[in-house]
């Protein structure tokens, strides 16, 4: 399968593009600085700004599945740099005619009770605000897109580097908590669950997420 990885060298995109590669697949890491990246069997690098709509979709076309790890954090104002790059990513996939577009989400807009959200909970961290609500955005342009098969993946509350078990739980909306009353998964866990979904297109045009 040919995968085109958006934020192929970040804290979540690194993990999906050590898996992917694991997988036999042929990843085109877009991202800005291609210099970040080791060389690997498999692995085409292409300096690309998500915000460059035209320059996007020229390297998304060709590709099976475009799988979006971008996050805006580097920029002072996260929720407003994650919606411009996210309404570019998902205009550019429309462009380019890709078959699927896979989104990283995030955990604050699964709900903790009917009609709450994590993001709206008292005491949601504040320096993680506003890349949940960008997600959340997100979230809501994908549900309004007609046409466009998309699937976005949220973590468990807590993501950390950890190992590979590829033993955990997959649900919906709904934040999953395991029976130590954690909500917690690891970024090598989390990626073998993107690249499940890539593979075998459970959750086409919906929101699922995935815990130990």
């Amino acid at each position: 399968m040919k995968i085109a990885l958006i934020g192929a060298s970040g804290f979540i995109g690194s993990g999906l593009r050590a898996e992917a590669l694991s997988r036999g697949h042929q990843v085109t890491a877009l991202v800005s600085n291609p210099a970040k990246l080791e060389a690997a069997p498999g692995l085409t690098a292409k300096a690309v700004d998500v915000i460059d709509t035209a320059a996007l979709a020229d390297a998304m076309a060709g590709h099976d599945v475009v799988i979006s790890a971008f996050s805006g954090h580097a920029q002072a104002d996260v929720r407003e740099a994650y919606g411009r790059g996210i309404r570019s990513i998902i205009a550019a996939a429309k462009q380019a005619a890709v078959p699927r577009l896979l989104v990283v989400g995030g955990a604050g807009s699964l709900e903790v009770a009917p009609g709450k959200q994590v993001v709206d909970s008292p005491d949601f961290p504040a320096q993680w605000k506003g890349s949940a609500e960008g997600a959340r955005d997100a979230l809501n342009w994908l549900r309004d897109e007609p046409t466009l098969d998309w699937t976005m993946l949220s973590p468990s509350a807590m993501i950390f580097p950890g190992e590979r078990t590829a033993k955990f739980r997959l649900g919906g909306n709904q934040l999953l908590v395991g029976a130590n009353g954690k909500s917690e998964i690891s970024v090598a866990d989390y990626a073998v669950a993107m690249l499940d979904e890539a593979e075998q297109g459970a959750h086409r045009r919906q929101r699922f997420t995935v815990g130990y």
